[in-house]
C-alpha cells in the first residue's frame, strides 16, 4: 500500500499515525522455510541482509509482513547511508556487514498470518493481530514493532524526532483494508527532510 503527501501534521479522528522511518520499504514472507525479502519495487534483498533471513525463524510459518529495513548508528540515529552500503554485499561480506551494521525490520503491517490472508481486514484488526504476534512470539532483533497511535499529542512528539532521522508520520484509516499499490495512506514529511 502506498501513501499520498499531505500538508497537515494533524491526526484526524478515525485515523492512526505511525512514524515514517528513513530506510528501505520491504516485505518479508516465510513459507515452509522459503524466505523472500523484497523491496517495494520487487528487488530481492535477502542475500544482502542475512540477519533478517535468519530472523524469520522467529515468525510463524506462512506469514508475511510489510515494513521498513533500517540501520541505527551507535548514537541511536538512523544511518541510511550504512543501509545503502549493505545492499551490494553478498556472502561473507554480507555476514560481516550484518555484524558491524545490523539491520532491523520495523514491521508496520501484517499481510498474512499462519496462512490466513489479512489484507482484507481493517487496519485496526491487522494492527491488533500484528501486536499480538509480537507479544505471543516474543519477537526480538532483528524485528521491531512500529509504534502506532490514535493520540494527536504522540504524533506531534514523533515529529520532533528529526535529530534521530525520523522523516515524518504516516496516517492510516482505522477501517481501511490493505490495498496493494493503492495510495490509501497519507504521509506528512518534516520540513527539514523535504530537500
Amino acid at each position: 500500500m502506498l501513501s499520498t503527501p499531505v500538508s497537515s501534521p494533524d491526526l484526524r479522528p478515525g485515523w492512526a499515525g505511525e512514524p515514517k522511518w528513513d530506510g528501505f520499504r520491504a516485505a518479508v514472507s516465510v513459507d515452509a522455510d522459503q524466505v523472500v525479502l523484497r523491496s517495494r519495487r520487487g528487488t530481492e534483498m535477502g542475500q544482502a541482509f542475512p540477519e533478517i533471513t535468519a530472523g524469520t525463524q522467529q515468525l510463524p510459518d506462512a506469514t508475511a509482513l510489510d515494513g521498513e529495513l533500517v540501520v541505527w548508528d551507535a548514537a541511536g540515529r538512523l544511518a541510511f547511508e550504512r543501509l545503502q552500503n549493505r545492499l551490494a554485499r553478498r556472502g561473507a561480506g554480507a555476514v560481516r556487514a550484518a555484524k558491524e551494521w545490523p539491520a532491523h525490520f520495523v514491521a508496520f503491517d501484517l499481510l498474512r498470518l499462519s496462512g490466513t490472508v489479512t489484507t482484507g481486514w481493517p487496519y485496526r484488526r491487522r494492527r491488533a493481530a500484528l501486536k499480538s504476534m509480537f507479544a505471543t512470539r516474543r519477537l526480538s532483533a532483528p524485528w521491531a514493532l512500529c509504534p502506532s497511535t490514535t493520540d494527536p499529542e504522540t504524533v506531534r512528539e514523533w515529529l520532533s524526532w528529526v535529530s534521530v532521522g525520523m522523516e515524518g508520520v504516516i496516517f492510516k484509516s482505522l477501517t481501511d483494508a490493505y490495498k496493494p499499490s493503492v495510495r490509501g495512506w497519507e504521509k506528512y514529511k518534516n520540513a527539514m527532510n523535504c530537500s
